[in-house]
């Protein structure tokens, strides 16, 4: 079963009077790409975090998203007293040495200076049981990721299996234009030396040319190995997560045999169903991007 790189996870951990969240998402990349948004208290375990991440997700562009806040609001924001009071002295003696009015709203004007409010989500005062909960919370938003990454690629592994076989099917019937084809192919050759006048040619050496130029024509080799690849792609898919830089590969492969039977077709209908395979061979490049 394969799994997509495209996924999101939410966890809620609550630790003594702290309710800690933690959010992830993913989308394709080909190596991991992560970021991590996270309250400067924990800062100390952002590495650990890290080395969780890369270990369990492997390959994505992910952002990892962790707050937190007080289940008691009134514990989780205190007003910065003495800082206050300290802005309130300043603001006095500036009105005074200026000569300009006092504010009208203390409060407003208080308030906005910075660092007038404290909360206990920015200081650095954590104990271990708070940066556990906060590994624990990651874990399962992981884990939470990981369903979504798996449902994900059981729904991308049926949308392959669909495309496969309509290859396969359209496959099938390249064998019914050959015979015509070369048919067509050397007839047009013959009616184009018929009219030449007065040109005599050795009909032996005729067939020995057009067997030639025939072999040259030839799609066999082509449709074996587009079969084989077909095959592998299916096979890949069963081969667990991981797979997706092959399956990648396998349909590179898959387009240059498909282009090759295009350029040796050499008949409408032929070429008809050779752009009918690119187009589902597209769609699968498109989504194989997806995959991990």
């Amino acid at each position: 079963m394969i799994l997509s790189m495209t996924g999101f996870g939410k966890a809620v951990v609550i630790d003594n009077n702290r309710k800690i969240t933690a959010e992830i998402k993913s989308l394709n990349s080909k190596q991991l790409d992560l970021a991590i948004r996270l309250p400067q208290a924990y800062r100390e375990i952002e590495l650990d975090l890290r080395n969780q991440v890369a270990h369990s997700l492997e390959r994505g562009k992910v952002d990892l998203y962790i707050y937190t806040e007080a289940i008691d609001n009134a514990s989780a924001v205190n007003l910065n007293l003495p800082l206050l009071k300290e802005y309130k002295a300043q603001i006095e003696r500036m009105s005074e040495e200026l000569n300009i009015p006092l504010p009208v709203d203390w409060y407003a004007t208080l308030l906005r200076m910075p660092d007038a409010i404290k909360t206990d989500i920015n200081g650095t005062d954590v104990d271990e049981s708070e940066l556990k909960a906060v590994i624990e919370a990651v874990e399962k938003a992981m884990e939470a990721l990981i369903e979504f990454r798996t449902q994900e690629g059981a729904r991308l592994q049926a949308f392959f299996t669909d495309k496969i076989a309509n290859i396969q099917a359209l496959l099938g019937e390249v064998d019914g234009y050959e015979a015509e084809r070369v048919a067509k192919i050397k007839g047009r050759i013959q009616e184009s030396l018929n009219k030449l006048e007065s040109v005599d040619y050795d009909q032996n050496r005729f067939e020995q040319e057009m067997i030639f130029y025939i072999e040259k024509l030839d799609i066999t080799e082509e449709k074996i190995r587009l079969q084989n690849h077909l095959n592998y792609f299916l096979s890949t898919m069963e081969a667990g997560h991981g797979q997706g830089k092959k399956l990648g590969f396998i349909s590179q492969e898959m387009g240059r045999e498909i282009n090759t039977l295009g350029s040796k077709s050499n008949h409408a209908e032929l070429q008809k169903v050779v752009v009918r395979m690119k187009d589902e061979l597209e769609q699968i490049k498109e989504q194989v991007l997806n995959v991990m």
